[in-house]
C-alpha cells in the first residue's frame, strides 16, 4: 500500500519534528548526527525508502538510544514490506518511548501482515475505534478485517466491513474487501445451514439460489422443485423457479422451458395477485411472442400494484407503440426515467417516441443520453466479465441502434 504508507510516514515525522524532542540536538550548532536525521526524514517524506533505510540504520549505530529513530526505521521497513525487520524496530521505539502512540499501531499493522493475528488485534481494535484520522482508521479497519478473518471471528470481520462501508462509501479498495468479506460469509452461513438442516426447505432455497447466481440452471430447478415438494403455497417459489426455466429456455432455445415458466408466473400470481414481477415476466414473455393483448393485460397488473416499477412502464410504453399511442408511451417512458435515469433503454425509447411526434430537439437529446449511457454501460460490463443476476428480466433496445 505505497500510498498509505507515505501518509502514514507523515504522521510519525510529525511525532520527531522537533529535533529537541528526539534527543539528537544539544546545541545551536547542528551535529552530524542531526545531519543524518535531517536526510533521513527528507528521504522520507519523498518516499525513497531505500535511501532513508541506509540512514537510519547508521543513525541507529550512531544513536541507539532515541526512539524516534527506531520509530522511523519501523516506518521505513514497513513501507518496504519488510516486517519481519518492522517489529523489532517499532518495539524498541515503543520500549523506549511508550507514549508513540502511532509507533503502536504501526506495530500491530506490521503484526498483523505476519499473521500474529492475536498480538495485533487489541491494538487495531482500539485505534479504529478511537482514531478520529481517517488514514490511520481506514488502514486499521483493512487489517482488522484480515486479523479477523484469520482469527475465523468472520461475524467481527463483517461488523468492521460494514463500517468501513459507511465511512468511506467510494473507495475501491475498502469496496473489494468487502465484497469478499460478504461473500465468504454468506458462503460460511450456508455451509452451516447444511450441517444443521440438511434437509430442510431453508438449505433447499439457499442451494438454488446459489446455482441460479452461477447459471447451472438444471441443480437451481432440481433445487426448487424440492423446496415446493416440501412447501407447494410457498411465497416467490415459482416466481424464481419461472424465471430459471425462462433463462434456461432462452440459452437452449426450449419452447417446453418457455411454457413452464409462464406456468410458474401464473401459478405465483394465483397464490400472490400482488407479485408485480411475476405478472411483468408474463407480460414481457407475451410481448415478445408477439401476444399484445396479454402482455398489456399482465403489464397494468404490474403497474397497479407498482406504479413506479421502471421495467414495467417502459414495456408498457413498448405494447403502446405498437398500437400507435405514442403520446402515452412518453408518460410512461418520463415515469420510467423518473425512477431510473440511468436506464438507457428508457432514453432510447424516448427518442423513439419524440420522432413519432415529430419532436427533432427531443429526438437528439435522448439520443445523446443513450449513446452515452450505452458506452458506459459496455465499459462497466467489459470490467466486470462476470454473470450479473437481475430481479426481473430487462427491457432492451429492440433492432437497430437509430430511434
Amino acid at each position: 500500500m505505497p500510498k498509505l504508507a507515505i501518509q502514514l510516514a507523515a504522521l510519525v515525522l510529525f511525532l520527531s519534528a522537533l529535533k529537541g524532542a528526539t534527543g539528537l540536538a544539544q546545541s545551536n550548532a547542528p551535529s552530524p548526527v542531526d545531519k543524518y536525521y535531517e536526510e533521513g526524514q527528507r528521504a522520507l517524506a519523498r518516499g525513497q525508502f531505500q535511501e532513508a533505510e541506509k540512514i537510519f540504520e547508521k543513525l541507529r549505530e550512531l544513536s541507539p538510544s532515541v526512539a524516534e529513530v527506531h520509530a522511523n526505521l519501523g516506518l521505513v521497513y514497513f513501507n518496504e514490506k519488510k516486517f519481519e525487520a518492522a517489529v523489532p524496530a517499532l518495539r524498541q521505539a515503543l520500549k523506549l518511548k511508550p507514549s508513540l502512540t502511532k509507533t503502536e499501531t504501526l506495530l500491530a499493522m506490521s503484526l498483523s501482515e505476519l499473521g500474529k493475528y492475536r498480538e495485533a488485534l487489541p491494538i487495531l481494535e482500539k485505534e479504529f475505534r478511537r482514531s478520529t484520522d481517517p488514514v490511520v482508521k481506514r488502514s486499521c479497519g483493512l487489517q482488522l478485517e484480515r486479523a479477523y478473518t484469520g482469527l475465523q471471528r468472520d461475524e467481527k470481520a463483517v461488523e468492521v466491513a460494514l463500517e468501513l462501508n459507511r465511512l468511506y462509501p467510494d473507495d475501491p479498495e475498502i469496496l473489494y474487501h468487502s465484497e469478499r468479506i460478504f461473500g465468504n460469509f454468506a458462503y460460511l452461513s450456508v455451509k452451516r445451514l447444511a450441517e444443521v438442516a440438511p434437509a430442510s426447505i431453508w438449505k433447499h432455497q439457499a442451494a438454488a439460489e446459489a446455482w441460479e447466481s452461477q447459471g447451472s440452471y438444471d441443480l437451481a430447478i432440481s433445487e426448487y422443485r424440492q423446496v415446493l415438494s416440501l412447501d407447494p403455497r410457498r411465497p416467490g417459489l415459482h416466481y424464481r423457479l419461472g424465471r430459471v426455466l425462462l433463462a434456461r429456455g432462452a440459452a437452449t432455445n426450449s419452447q417446453e422451458d418457455t411454457a413452464g415458466a409462464l406456468k410458474e408466473f401464473s401459478d405465483e400470481l394465483e397464490l400472490d395477485p400482488t407479485n408485480a414481477n411475476a405478472a411483468y415476466e408474463l407480460a414481457e414473455t407475451y410481448r415478445n411472442s408477439g401476444e399484445i393483448e396479454e402482455a398489456e393485460k399482465f403489464f397494468r397488473l404490474a403497474l397497479q400494484h407498482y406504479p413506479d416499477f421502471d421495467q414495467a412502464n417502459l414495456g408498457l410504453a413498448a405494447v403502446l407503440l405498437k398500437q400507435e399511442k405514442p403520446a402515452t408511451a412518453r408518460e410512461l417512458i418520463q415515469r420510467a426515467i423518473a425512477a431510473n435515469p440511468q436506464d438507457e433503454v428508457a432514453w432510447y425509447r424516448l427518442a423513439q417516441v419524440e420522432r413519432i411526434l415529430g419532436n427533432e430537439p427531443g429526438q437528439r437529446r435522448a439520443f445523446a443520453e443513450f449513446q452515452r449511457l450505452r458506452q458506459k454501460s459496455s465499459e462497466l460490463e467489459a470490467a466486470k466479465g462476470m454473470f450479473n443476476a437481475t430481479d426481473v428480466t430487462k427491457q432492451k433496445v429492440d433492432g437497430p441502434t437509430e430511434p
